[in-house]
């Protein structure tokens, strides 16, 4: 049994998972040591230096590709090897549903050890896309990558749409697409920082490319495939992007430098995400899951370690974070906020803590591979 269910994880998939959530490691650290220099969104050009610029760029690629295998790994479940197909509505619908728990619960106070206010972010955004998959998984296939494809791409033309907070359709709009406030003088304060519109055309994508991963396809064509799906997203992208004719709200310009001039063009909104910020890191990640294909050494082998148990590292590293943060605070710092100065600094921060994580990754990922708990599964 052991060795089935070895067989059942598909090794591409948990690599890039681990890259990305190595990545969003880097990022978390910088929320708590940088947070002296913030970013905007969009990135001010003129006011982020590049180290922090290409940093955050690289933290851009974290939650579409996250929600874009959550959508795949969807379809992998309800479509298992060497069994007959099965619904995925109760798997998607308790799953979600226990991330959105998780939001509200452990991962809000992991960030500042308080409830003040209540913030809305990427696992709620994956929690509430997973409840919307598991009633659209129930139509065709075709409809679904129709209905994702239109999300993705439409949603721009959405922009314009704003409204105030004293009318009827505020609160709808807030969670759908314009990230604020939902309630601001209650018990407890209520911030959407992750909008869900588009993260429901990703993992509708996500579910539509699982054929991808049937037994049936070579990993040779399903290589080339992907392939071409990244060329391609990134060549949408150079075309929109280059003659800014659609897909961002910032246009791009010419800089004082080459380094900058390319900083603008790769500058987006991540909140919701622009239709250029979804061609970049969806195109880039499907070329990282085709190279990762056939990718067997050492360091691959770790990054699955990571992937293989994304939740609890991801709970895991904010409250490792947190309690770290507060220990310097109050005990070298005289209960001020611990700062560096040099983003090189993050990254020596997140290495050390990346080393220090994998082996209790490696043991819950061991443990939950063994054990038959569907609540450790969700792990």
């Amino acid at each position: 049994m052991k060795n089935i269910k070895k067989a059942t994880r598909i090794a591409s998939i948990d690599i890039l998972r681990g890259l990305v959530m190595l990545i969003m490691l880097v990022d978390h650290v910088r929320e708590h040591f940088f947070s002296h220099h913030s970013v905007a969104d969009p990135m001010s050009i003129q006011d982020t230096s590049s180290s922090l610029f290409f940093t955050r760029l690289l933290a851009h690629f974290c939650a579409p590709v996250f929600v874009f295998l959550t959508g795949l790994s969807a379809w992998l479940y309800s479509n298992p090897k060497d069994k007959p197909p099965r619904s995925a509505t109760s798997f998607l619908l308790k799953r979600g549903l226990f991330l959105i728990f998780l939001e509200l619960t452990l991962v809000n106070f992991s960030w500042s050890a308080s409830y003040n206010t209540l913030y809305l972010q990427v696992i709620w955004a994956i929690g509430l896309s997973m409840i919307c998959l598991a009633f659209l998984s129930r139509i065709p296939r075709v409809w679904i990558g129709i209905l994702g494809f239109a999300i993705v791409f439409g949603h721009n033309l959405l922009t314009p749409i704003t409204f105030e907070k004293i009318e009827l359709g505020y609160n709808l709009w807030t969670i759908l697409h314009d990230r604020g406030y939902l309630t601001t003088n209650g018990f407890i304060d209520i911030r959407i920082s992750y909008p869900i519109l588009p993260w429901i055309g990703v993992i509708l994508l996500g579910y539509v490319m699982g054929p991808l991963y049937h037994r049936r396809i070579l990993p040779a064509r399903r290589q080339s495939i992907l392939i071409v799906l990244g060329l391609c997203a990134l060549t949408i992208l150079s075309i929109l992007r280059g003659w800014n004719i659609y897909g961002e709200t910032m246009p791009w310009e010419t800089q004082s430098t080459a380094l900058k001039s390319i900083m603008s063009f790769l500058n987006y909104t991540k909140y919701p995400p622009s239709l250029d910020y979804l061609l970049l890191t969806l195109g880039v990640g499907f070329l990282l899951l085709s190279s990762f294909e056939s990718m067997d050494n050492r360091f691959s082998k770790v990054l699955k370690v990571y992937g293989s148990a994304p939740m609890f590292f991801y709970i895991v590293h904010l409250y490792v974070i947190l309690i770290i943060h507060a220990i310097l605070i109050f005990t070298i710092n005289n209960g001020e906020v611990i700062k560096v100065e040099n983003v090189y600094q993050l990254w020596l921060i997140s290495i050390v803590l990346s080393v220090l994580l994998y082996f209790p990754t490696k043991r819950f990922s061991n443990y939950k591979r063994r054990s038959s708990s569907k609540l450790i599964k969700y792990f």
